[in-house]
Order: C-alpha cells, then sequence, then structure tokens
C-alpha cells in the first residue's frame, strides 16, 4: 500500500478513521485512569478528601494540611520508589521509545509492558511530591494505544505517525481537559504541518479523549482564575518582559537538558533519588508549595496570594528542585513546572512594573507571564496560547497581551539559541 500525502482524500478511509475514534477513547480511557490513580496516591500519601479518589480538595491543601514528618515520609517513599522502579525499568525492561521517536520513525515500537510501567511510576511519583508534570504518562499510554490500533488496522507509515501522535494528544486531552490545545500540540510539536486531514483526525481523537476522561475526572478547569481585566500598562509590561521570559527560558532548557543527559544510571539512580526526595521532603516542611507538578504555585500566582519575596523564593527553588530531579534520574514532563515557573518570574517582575504603573493584579501578569515562558520552554507558542486559555478559561481580551509577550519571548530565545549554538561550535573547533 503506497504511502498518501496528507491532503490526499484517500486518507478519509474508513481504517484510518476507526483508527482515530478507537485511539481517542483508550487514550481518554487510559489518561481517566492515569489521572484517577494519580488523586488516589495523593489522598493516600497526604491523608486528605473524603472517600472518592477526585474531591475538592487541592493537593496543597492536602499537603499543608499534612504535618512536617508525614511530607519528608511521603517524599523518601517517592525516592525509593523512583530509583528502584526506574533501576527496574532500565536493568530489565525492554529500551524505551519515546512518543517523539515512534511519531518520527513508522518503524520503531513502543514496548507495551515499558512503557505502561514507565508511565505509572510518572503518575505515582508525581502524587508523592515529584516536581516534574504528569503529562508525559498518558502521551505514552495514548501513542502505545494509537500504534496498537495502526497495526491492527495495518494503516501505512505516513497514516501511522498520524495515529500515534493523534494518541499522544487524546492522552494529553484526557488528562488536562485541554482538546484544543492537545490538538494543537499534535500539528505543531509532533507532526509539525497543519494540513486539513491531519487537523481534523487531531480534533477528532482529542475531543473524544477528553470527553471519555469527563466519566472519572469530570469536567474541570485546571486552574481558577478571578475575574480580571487586561490594561494599557499590563500590554506595554508584556511588550517589555516577553523577550525576558524567553532568555529565562532558554536558560531553563539548556539546564534541564543538561540534567537529562547527565542523570544518574545503574547503582547511582536509586541513590541519588533517595537524596533528592529526602531533601524535597525536607525543604517542603517550610516550602509546601514546592511539592508536585508545579500546579499549586501557579494556582497561588493566579489567585493574587504571592508577593514578590515568596514568588521570587518559589521561583528559585521550583527550577532548582526541578533540574534536580532530572539529575537524579526520575522521569517526568516540564509542561506545567514550566507554567509555575513563568507564572513565578511574572509576579516578580510585575510587582516591580507595578510600583511605577500600577493598573493590573498580580494574577493577570502570571497568566501572560506563564503563556510566555511555556511557549519557549516547549517550543510550542500557538499551542502554549491556547493551553493557557483552556487551562484558565480567561477573558478572550487576554489574547493580546498574551500573544505580544509570546511573540517576544519565542524571538528572544531563538536568538539566544542561536547565538550559543555558535558559542558551543566555537569552543568545539578550539578544543
Amino acid at each position: 500500500m503506497n504511502d498518501a500525502s496528507p491532503d490526499d482524500p484517500s486518507w478519509l478511509r474508513p481504517r484510518l478513521l476507526a483508527a482515530a475514534v478507537l485511539t481517542g477513547l483508550f487514550a481518554g480511557l487510559g489518561g481517566m485512569l492515569l489521572g484517577m490513580l494519580l488523586h488516589a496516591v495523593q489522598h493516600l500519601a497526604y491523608g486528605y478528601g473524603a472517600d472518592p479518589a477526585i474531591g475538592r480538595e487541592s493537593f496543597l491543601q492536602g499537603v499543608q494540611a499534612a504535618s512536617g514528618s508525614r511530607r519528608v515520609l511521603a517524599l523518601v517513599l517517592c525516592g525509593l520508589a523512583a530509583g528502584g522502579g526506574w533501576w527496574l525499568i532500565y536493568r530489565y525492561g525492554r529500551p524505551l521509545t519515546s512518543v517523539k521517536q515512534a511519531v518520527s520513525d513508522p518503524a520503531s515500537r513502543m514496548p507495551p509492558a515499558t512503557t505502561l510501567a514507565h508511565a505509572i511510576l510518572q503518575i505515582a511519583t508525581v502524587a508523592l511530591g515529584s516536581p516534574l508534570g504528569r503529562e508525559v504518562a498518558p502521551r505514552e499510554v495514548g501513542a502505545l494505544a494509537g500504534g496498537g490500533f495502526a497495526s491492527l488496522l495495518r494503516l501505512p507509515p505516513e497514516q501511522r505517525r498520524l495515529i500515534v501522535a493523534c494518541g499522544a494528544g487524546a492522552g494529553l486531552a484526557a488528562v488536562y481537559n485541554v482538546p484544543l490545545g492537545a490538538a494543537l500540540f499534535v500539528l505543531e510539536v509532533l507532526l509539525g504541518t497543519f494540513a486539513w486531514p491531519a487537523a481534523a483526525m487531531a480534533l477528532a481523537a482529542c475531543c473524544i479523549g477528553a470527553v471519555v476522561a469527563w466519566a472519572g475526572l469530570g469536567n474541570e478547569i485546571q486552574y481558577t482564575v478571578p475575574a480580571m481585566g487586561i490594561s494599557v500598562s499590563l500590554v506595554a509590561w508584556a511588550s517589555l518582559a516577553g523577550p525576558v521570559f524567553g532568555c529565562a527560558a532558554h536558560g531553563f532548557l539548556r539546564l534541564t537538558a543538561a540534567a537529562r543527559r547527565n542523570a544518574a544510571r545503574g547503582w547511582r539512580l536509586p541513590v541519588a533519588c533517595l537524596l533528592n526526595f529526602t531533601i524535597l521532603g525536607v525543604l517542603a516542611i517550610y516550602l509546601p508549595a514546592l511539592l508536585g507538578n508545579g500546579k499549586g504555585p501557579a494556582q497561588l500566582s493566579f489567585d493574587n496570594e504571592l508577593t514578590i519575596a515568596l514568588a521570587a523564593t518559589l521561583l528559585v527553588f521550583k527550577v532548582a528542585v526541578t533540574a534536580g530531579t532530572l539529575r537524579a534520574g526520575a522521569e517526568g514532563g516540564l509542561l506545567t513546572p514550566a507554567i509555575a515557573i513563568g507564572a513565578s518570574l511574572a509576579v516578580v517582575l510585575g510587582g516591580v512594573w507595578s510600583l511605577a504603573w500600577p493598573a493590573s493584579p498580580p494574577g493577570a501578569f502570571a497568566i501572560v507571564g506563564a503563556a510566555a515562558f511555556l511557549a519557549s520552554s516547549m517550543r510550542m507558542p500557538l499551542t502554549a496560547i491556547v493551553l493557557i486559555l483552556e487551562f484558565t478559561r480567561v477573558d478572550q481580551a487576554f489574547l493580546v497581551p498574551i500573544i505580544v509577550a509570546v511573540a517576544g519571548s519565542v524571538l528572544a530565545s531563538r536568538l539566544c539559541a542561536a547565538h550559543a549554538g555558535s558559542t558551543d561550535g566555537a569552543m568545539r573547533r578550539v578544543s
């Protein structure tokens, strides 16, 4: 069977449509189960909430209500689980295939048992307090489902790429209830095309995934923000602060890439994880918002509850514990940590700006800054804009300062990357 172009009408064949629908269903189910597992482990570890796995009490509220000793104990358990679990996966599991590898190379296959173990371990450690994101796990499970249906229906390589990518997007849509942002993630990040057949399949799979997950996770908004308006001051700040977020995101990218590149392996992995998470548990006695994927600090930023000093403190420690956790060998995403870091940085920069031109609350700066930092740190400007809108459901008027800040951020980060590339090349030539 010959490959077809994404613009070819042959892409609308029944097998491809069936694969997209089935992938959306199973990715949504997988994302829902992972989300329920996350909440169940959180409630068990920190002893908060009612009997149902999903309650109205937030993770940060549960951590704050727990004693300091319980926080340390939960993080010690997290270190043991992370170190022992990933050591076993790398020692006895089949080599992992990332979602991007599976999409870029249709011949590659994601090993089912190892991928599922890898995903479940990510969710369990984030639930116990790991500062990394939980979004990689549902993407892996969704991509695994997509690859399975593509093989079952004998789709050609290009269509297989599409379905695997749609599975990853549907998993993301399910766990965060962001169907449009997840579809854009598929097109902008994974496939690199906005061709209409690919867009149609991505939207269908992501919407199905999100709706299926409502059965267990509900039709919830990730961040509840107070009513806020924009101002000329906010737009002016966005135009000036955008490049700052871009440079900061570039530095964060290099830091986390180096941490992953030099991550502990072999016998050092369990030791490094136990040490890293124990230190994090001790820090959490004084800064409970450090625990988890970053939703706590971001929510505090959006709610206008952070002072400049506290935002700066959380910013420094969040960057440090995120890089340290990756260096220790733990796995997880950087989407929600990037939102928290961008929001905290925005509260600091916006607070200083407001001393000269007060007009907007700290939460308004946080929303704009989160989008600008996320766009450059994840290299997905369009997706970042839509994700922040879906995450917060803020007024569409925020599109103006968000787009201004994202444009400046992306431009600055690319200039930084170009300069760093030329500098690294010159250093290699000298050495």
